[in-house]
């Protein structure tokens, strides 16, 4: 398993357009192999931000990659960075292999 995060500082007057463009966008993931689960999390807020993280858990780090390399990942992210700007800085990648999973 894979978890691959951005991590976004949005400046807090715009949290507002932030969230709505994320909940209005077309959800293409779930028609990529490999895809697991979504997340959109919002965190602790800053002087200057609050920060909010894009989480996505997919089946192996393959299936990410590939999906990077998609049609469906140019067409979700064909706006990003037009418009007027929502963050303080680009967003922040880190990825993750799972090593330990505890369920309920």
């Amino acid at each position: 398993m894979y978890i691959a995060m951005n991590r976004f500082k949005v400046k807090p007057e715009e949290q507002e357009a932030f969230t709505r463009r994320w909940l209005e966008r077309d959800v293409l993931l779930k028609t990529v192999p490999g895809f697991v689960a979504f997340h959109l999390l919002r965190g602790p807020v800053g002087e200057d931000h609050v920060l909010y993280a894009s989480h996505t858990v997919w089946r192996s780090e393959e299936d990410f990659q590939e999906w990077t390399r998609s049609e469906q990942f140019r067409t979700a992210h064909a706006g990003a960075g037009s418009g007027k700007p929502l963050t303080v800085g680009p967003p922040q990648f880190e990825g993750f292999s799972v090593f330990q999973e505890v369920l309920a």
